[in-house]
């Protein structure tokens, strides 16, 4: 339990399939999300980071979500989704030239070779994606971060090194909000 104060805080979310939801997160602190499939889950991330219809209050760091531009918002809550989209053929493509040298820093903390970034996307393993998109997300650098099954894809290798980079991350200050099934990485 920490007495840090709460960077995420929600209220009364809800939508037709999933809440209501209560939920403090602090900064550096993961809470982590279980249940069957269905349960509505991702739907929570997904109402959190106002990618679904949703009510209730939703605040960062005290300020509402509502007075942040949409934009804006998600890049300080960032979403990434169970099978997380690529709308450019390769990696490379969804970097800017500032967040490159954080890329090439993560890519072998996770296993990932230079040249997967230059490999079309399509020809990517699900987990070699899985892991791409985490350093996508993290290229963002975000205050939160909202992860669905991150590591369903990946063999135990490869989940030690995400959940080790995320509890550096964490140390830094990175707020988790964190969907699995996996009951020892909740």
């Amino acid at each position: 339990m920490t007495t840090t104060a709460p960077c995420l805080q929600i209220r009364n979310l809800q939508c037709l399939y999933a809440g209501p939801i209560d939920l403090d997160v602090a900064k550096g602190e993961c809470v982590a999300i279980r249940g069957p499939s269905g349960a509505g889950k991702s739907v929570i991330l997904r109402m959190i980071a106002d990618l679904d219809p949703n009510s209730g209050q939703v605040s960062l760091d005290g300020r509402s979500r509502d007075a942040f531009a949409a934009p804006d918002w998600r890049r300080r809550v960032v979403y990434q989704a169970a099978e997380p989209a690529w709308w450019e053929a390769t990696a490379d493509a969804h970097f800017t030239d500032e967040q490159k040298p954080l890329v090439l820093a993560l890519l072998p903390r996770l296993g990932l070779e230079p040249v997967s970034l230059s490999t079309p996307v399509d020809r990517l393993s699900t987990g070699e994606r899985q892991r791409m998109a985490l350093i996508r997300s993290l290229a963002c650098k975000p205050e939160v971060l909202l992860l669905d099954e991150p590591t369903s894809a990946l063999d135990a290798l490869s989940v030690s090194a995400v959940e080790t980079l995320l509890r550096e991350q964490m140390g830094q200050g990175l707020a988790l909000v964190l969907v699995t099934h996996a009951g020892e990485q909740a």
